[in-house]
């Protein structure tokens, strides 16, 4: 009987110190959890000093959106979050050997514009690895002009899940890039889940980056990426109102306005019929845009060509494969009246080197 009594005893005391150790991730997690002020001013760097040549009406331009899954989402690669069983890149060498793809990838687009999404500062899924550096290094090839920004999306507190390979704590952010000066950026915070489900979705913004033309007027540059990680998808629609809203003063303003990166959003509204491989139950985070969410001055743009339409986007919860892997486009622009299209896709990559292909829009300033 006293062995018996001293087993449950020390069974006991370990679950009383389970618990307290739970307890006490808890309370960090909460205690460190934080919101990035609203209307951030943002610091504008320059490489190759920037050109100061200015944006004109009539011209073509070619602005590539594109978000790089933190530079691990090799099409090998699965994701915890999504129902695969990765958590980090598979090695520091081959996020390296990604990233330098994706740069040299850049540097053959000839993009007057960048926008990029899932750019890790420094992560512990990502070998604190500073991505920024090679993003800047492939648009910024040779001896081309550059302005850019960078505004951070979140830093999550230390995630001791997967339980083998711990997510850790990340800082990640989006970035815009262009070859005509930025004058000046801010960082606009987004409404997110005010319950729980805040602590897996983390902070969420955009960024606004203003360019003068040359014809007095401002081409205002939003850059974003929405929630995903949600309990029924409602808050992505509340952060692109918030985000319609302020597209739509900039232009009564008498401004250019576009708009592009990851919504989250199933832009096509049917991407399962679309690309032929229906949702699983890990899938049904991309829902349509309600109707009626546009006002009559701004308009969505789906990338899509209608003879051989490709995904802008895959599910993470398998390794790519063609015949199996559920594909979504929800990479895509929203242009102001004064803004012409003249034509919007998709750059296939075959999501050799992220879960998104990146998205491309030709377009004229009236």
């Amino acid at each position: 009987m006293n062995r018996m009594k001293k087993a449950v005893k020390g069974i006991l005391c370990l679950m009383l110190v389970l618990l307290i150790l739970a307890g006490g991730y808890l309370s960090y997690v909460l205690l460190t959890y934080y919101r990035v002020e609203d209307l951030q001013e943002l610091t504008v760097s320059q490489i190759n000093a920037a050109d100061s040549e200015q944006m004109e009406s009539g011209q073509p331009y070619h602005l590539v959106s594109w978000n790089i899954g933190f530079g691990a989402y090799e099409a090998d690669y699965d994701f915890f979050m999504d129902g695969g069983t990765q958590s980090w890149a598979w090695s520091k060498e081959r996020l390296e050997k990604n990233l330098s793809n994706i740069a040299f990838f850049l540097s053959e687009q000839g993009a007057d514009l960048l926008l990029t999404q899932e750019v890790d500062i420094d992560g512990t899924r990502s070998y604190h690895v500073n991505e920024q550096e090679y993003v800047t290094s492939g648009f910024c090839a040779g001896s081309n002009p550059c302005s850019f920004v960078a505004a951070q999306n979140y830093d999550s507190p230390f995630l001791f899940y997967p339980f083998t390979q711990p997510h850790g704590a990340n800082r990640s952010c989006i970035m815009t890039l262009s070859r005509f000066p930025i004058s000046s950026a801010v960082r606009r915070q987004l409404p997110v889940e005010t319950s729980l489900m805040k602590l897996v979705d983390l902070d969420r913004c955009y960024s606004v980056s203003r360019i003068d033309t040359a014809n007095g007027k401002e081409l205002v540059l939003y850059n974003l990426h929405l929630s995903a990680y949600t309990s029924d998808g409602t808050i992505a629609t509340e952060q692109l109102k918030v985000l319609l809203d302020d597209m739509k003063a900039e232009y009564e303003a008498g401004n250019y306005c576009i708009a592009g990166g990851d919504f989250n959003k199933d832009l096509p509204g049917s991407s399962g019929d679309l690309f032929g491989i229906p949702a699983s139950e890990h899938d049904t985070w991309a829902q349509p845009i309600p109707d009626g969410t546009f006002p009559d001055c701004l308009h969505l743009v789906v990338p899509l060509h209608n003879d051989d339409p490709v995904a802008s986007c895959r599910t993470a919860a398998e390794p790519y494969d063609r015949n199996t892997t559920f594909r979504v486009t929800v990479d895509g622009f929203v242009v102001s009246d004064n803004v012409t299209v003249a034509d919007s896709n998709v750059l296939d990559t075959q999501f050799r080197y992220s879960d998104h292909n990146p998205v491309y829009l030709d377009f004229l300033l009236d």
